[in-house]
């Protein structure tokens, strides 16, 4: 398994916050330990053969990874920057199976890969991580806080200004809580200095909480104490692990068509505009019923598939 940065290990996730193709990455190594494999992780420059060999993201890797074995693009964005020089000229040379997260990820195909070239496809999801596997308990309606925990770019903007215009003042006393920041991402500078913007208009809005990011285990708690989850979505989310992971704590959200988002809520609330969005989340933060609905349908799917089936998946590509 060979990614461009620093490898993460599981353990990881019980000690800081941590990005979701971080995350993913960290996962799937010890699922294939768990299931018996021998597994290594580069940044390039192994070249004992191997069954499967995993490139995340990025195809330059194939060129430091053994030649033996099966290859495997783990594709986490969209794909349209596979069109790129830097990025094709490699992919053509390793050609590799890729893998997308779902439906709309596999949508961001190149059409010459897609078609053209007849590069095999397969789709397979991600699943949480732990604690969020285990199955959450039904409660009762909690007071009105809404949540965000995705990254700040991704519409944080938008939900602020809706939060303060349409949101908070239908619904007295409610509280917005973000739990984002460059501590996701490894504390990246360059992020913090792009973020610094939106987080300085959280900070202005009235009923609105800027709270650091969270390992996963102490994040489920929050979760499990707030009301709802608003997330625009962004179009370049491929699955949304913070939508899953919110979903599988029974946590009703409330989100837009944009990118894959949509994918993580069969049951739940999928806004069309603004007006949409502003009168599902006050429906969600005030009617008792109309959460309770919403909060037992997440409960009722569960967490969903494990680690464990994403890295059966991943094996049979090796058959």
């Amino acid at each position: 398994m060979a990614d461009d940065h620093a490898p993460h290990v599981a353990a990881t996730l019980a000690e800081r916050p941590l990005g979701g193709v971080e995350t993913a990455f960290a996962l799937l190594a010890q699922a294939f330990e768990t299931r018996g494999h021998n597994v290594r992780q580069t940044r390039g420059g192994e070249v004992a053969p191997a069954d499967l060999i995993i490139a995340n993201r990025v195809p330059r890797l194939f060129a430091g990874l053994p030649r033996q074995g099966r290859r495997v693009l783990w594709l986490h964005n969209p794909a349209q920057y596979l069109r790129k020089p830097r990025h094709a000229w490699p992919l053509l040379r390793a050609r590799p199976i890729l893998v997308t997260l779902g439906p709309s990820h596999a949508a961001t195909l190149p059409w010459w890969l897609a078609k053209g070239l007849g590069f095999r496809r397969v789709q397979i999801p991600l699943a949480v991580a732990p604690p969020f596997d285990t199955p959450a308990p039904e409660r009762a309606a909690p007071p009105p806080v809404a949540v965000f925990t995705s990254n700040p770019q991704r519409g944080l903007d938008w939900l602020l200004r809706l939060w303060a215009t349409r949101i908070a003042p239908a619904v007295p006393g409610a509280e917005l809580h973000l739990y984002a920041g460059a501590a996701t991402y490894g504390g990246d500078a360059r992020l913090a200095v792009r973020i610094a913007p939106v987080l300085e208009q959280a900070r202005a809005t009235p009923g609105v909480r800027l709270l650091a990011p969270l390992p996963r285990a102490a994040l489920r708690e929050r979760l499990l104490a707030a009301r709802c989850m608003l997330y625009r979505g962004d179009p370049g989310e491929t699955f949304c692990l913070a939508l899953a992971e919110a979903q599988a704590c029974g946590l009703p959200c409330v989100v837009t068509p944009l990118g894959a988002v949509a994918e993580r809520l069969p049951d739940g609330l999928v806004a069309q505009d603004d007006a949409a969005f502003a009168a599902a989340a006050i429906r969600l933060l005030r009617d008792d019923a109309a959460w309770t609905a919403q909060h037992r349908a997440a409960l009722a799917r569960g967490p969903g598939p494990g680690w464990d089936a994403v890295a059966a998946g991943f094996e049979a590509l090796a058959a």
